[in-house]
């Protein structure tokens, strides 16, 4: 009560000035604050942009609204091994690797990895075993090859054996006929030793045996009648 009758006193006070020079300043008054309001614009204006009259784009990375929550490392190292398995399999020393690389902690990484190999979403026998059956076929690695590759890749040796093993040897003989046979006719142009050592060098980049790259590559040249000597190579 007491604010409001102060406030209504001084307003019976200030009544006659207004009365008697109310046009005058009511117009000041007009412009005043039309005045201060295109201030009060620019300098909002002012006060909005950051730098070189850019707004802001979100809030400060030391204020608590700027502070978001830490991704917890389990969720982040499951979108990892999802993301990478979506994209080809994957052996599990593998996705170890890749999130060793992005800084997972240990202890998470291992709890996801050992969650995905019960969920079967990483096996690395059938890793191993799909590796064999494709690349022998595709390109027509042998065992050897086939063998390196695999531990490249993380997979133990004794998943790596057993996946190579399953390579029959004749199959692989036969494979190797097939691999000549398709190199043998660009090479008529030369001598039968340098037939023979390019036909060999190609096998022995497979993984293929000195002895079994010789063998086929001497009965695809007697096929075409030139005997090797036998000492060669």
């Amino acid at each position: 009560m007491l604010a409001g009758s102060s406030w209504f006193a001084d307003e019976q006070a200030d009544g006659g000035r207004r009365r008697t020079g109310g046009g005058r300043r009511s117009g000041e008054s007009s412009r005043s604050s039309r005045s201060r309001g295109r201030s009060g614009s620019r300098s909002g204006g002012r006060a909005g942009k950051t730098g070189r009259g850019r707004l802001p784009e979100g809030p400060d990375d030391e204020s608590p609204a700027g502070a978001g929550p830490e991704a917890d490392p389990e969720s982040v190292a499951r979108a990892i091994c999802l993301r990478l398995l979506t994209m080809a399999p994957k052996t599990r020393a593998q996705l170890a690797e890749a999130l060793r690389k992005r800084d997972v902690p240990e202890e998470a990484a291992e709890a996801v990895l050992g969650r995905f190999s019960e969920l079967g979403l990483i096996n690395d026998e059938a890793f191993a075993e799909a590796w064999v059956d494709s690349r022998h076929h595709g390109r027509g690695l042998a065992k050897r090859a086939l063998a390196a590759e695999l531990r490249h890749r993380g997979v133990d040796t004794e998943t790596v054996k057993e996946a190579v093993e399953r390579l029959d040897p004749d199959q692989e003989a036969e494979t190797a006929r097939r691999l000549v046979d398709r190199k043998l006719a660009a090479t008529r142009s030369l001598d039968p030793q340098t037939r023979t050592r390019r036909l060999a060098g190609m096998l022995a980049r497979k993984g293929y045996s000195s002895g079994l790259a010789y063998r086929v590559i001497r009965e695809a040249l007697e096929q075409e009648g030139i005997d090797l000597e036998e000492d060669f190579p």
